[in-house]
């Protein structure tokens, strides 16, 4: 049976042009017009959030690139809708798209707090830094109403654990009250991902993340507060947002931020298709410039896993963006992201809640 190909068409406030199916599905379906299809149907596909009970919350990994070991996701599924996430094949362990599923069809793990503080108070664990947000960002729109991430770090500054942070949106401002203490005792860390400082090409590239202007004012808020905050350069695109490199380094500098951290933009999996047909619909003229650029940073493929080249490419182009940043950061005073060591020897197993209460 032939691959089906998915209607491709811009989706205002969403980031994926279409909905294949993930590469795991045994069951493929193909849309045929049969002349009563309108236009406008489809337009604005709604968000659907599922509540989902976890069995684990914290999930761990060894790999080599990566800065902390351990992490935990309050969300799968993401509604900022960026296009260029390396997170959206992971819905197709769900059976869903890494298209607009992923940014659509959220589920939220309302067990979260109580499954977390289960695993803090085991005997054998030991404490070494979270982060949250490492598959989807734990202040997408969704966190207004859930509220787990704020559960979450609650839970963290009750028992003095630490932990770090990545985000593109200013609703982190909200949990200040959280933060403070815990900067206080040299347990969190914020990054803030602003990879252009263009609104316009903000708006159809991270559709419903926050402005990058905002995300600054977020960083220079945190900073003045008191909480450490560096700044993620991710991704950059070449011939996309790799321009604005080293303003968005200097404006980070000024905001107060202490760090510095890039990735280049990577495509595996189902990436590969949803990141051809955005730049089909929104950059014709230079999508064929861009791929070739991509592929040139990896080997001539469109995405290399390999551990040591995979998160800032190889090649000339990788080489000329690796100087851009660190040229910039040191004259900017910021040093590399995910350098600072936050305090893991405060930390106190939580209560487990009884629900007989506490005799003593």
């Amino acid at each position: 049976m032939s691959t089906p190909i998915p209607i491709i068409r811009q989706h205002k406030g969403r980031g994926a042009a279409s909905n294949p199916e993930g590469r795991f599905e045994s069951t493929r379906y193909q849309a045929e017009d049969d002349g009563w299809h309108r236009e406008d149907e489809d337009r604005r596909p709604a968000t659907e959030v599922r509540e989902e009970l976890a069995r684990s919350v914290i999930s761990r990994n060894d790999l080599p690139d990566v800065g902390f070991d351990r992490a935990t996701n309050p969300y799968r599924g993401c509604e900022h809708g960026c296009i260029y996430c390396y997170a959206r094949p992971s819905h197709g362990y769900l059976n869903l798209s890494a298209g607009l599923d992923f940014e659509t069809k959220l589920f939220a793990k309302t067990n979260l707090e109580e499954v977390l503080r289960d695993e803090l108070a085991r005997k054998n664990y030991t404490c070494q830094p979270i982060n949250i947000g490492s598959n989807t960002d734990p202040y997408q729109p969704i966190e207004k109403k859930w509220r787990l991430t704020r559960a979450a770090l609650a839970l963290l500054n009750e028992c003095n654990h630490p932990c770090t942070i990545v985000t593109k949106n200013a609703l982190i401002e909200r949990d200040l009250d959280i933060l403070l203490p815990m900067a206080e005792r040299n347990l969190v860390q914020v990054f803030i991902s602003i990879n252009s400082l263009d609104n316009k090409l903000a708006s159809k590239l991270e559709p419903r993340a926050s402005a990058p202007h905002r995300r600054m004012k977020a960083v220079e808020t945190l900073s003045k507060a008191g909480v450490p905050v560096g700044v993620l350069v991710a991704p950059i695109i070449p011939a996309l947002n790799e321009r604005d490199v080293e303003a968005i380094i200097e404006q980070a500098g000024v905001a107060g931020a202490r760090s510095i951290g890039y990735t280049c933009v990577r495509l595996p999996h189902e990436l590969k298709q949803l990141f051809r047909e955005w730049l089909e619909l929104h950059y014709p003229d230079r999508a064929s410039h861009i791929v070739s650029l991509i592929q040139q940073m990896n080997g001539g493929k469109d995405y290399d896993s390999n551990f040591a080249t995979r998160m800032r490419g190889q090649g000339v182009f990788a080489d000329i963006i690796r100087k851009r940043v660190q040229v910039a950061s040191k004259k900017a005073g910021l040093h590399r992201a995910w350098d600072t060591v936050l305090d893991t020897s405060k930390f106190v197993p939580p209560r487990i809640h009884s629900p007989q209460g506490d005799l003593f």
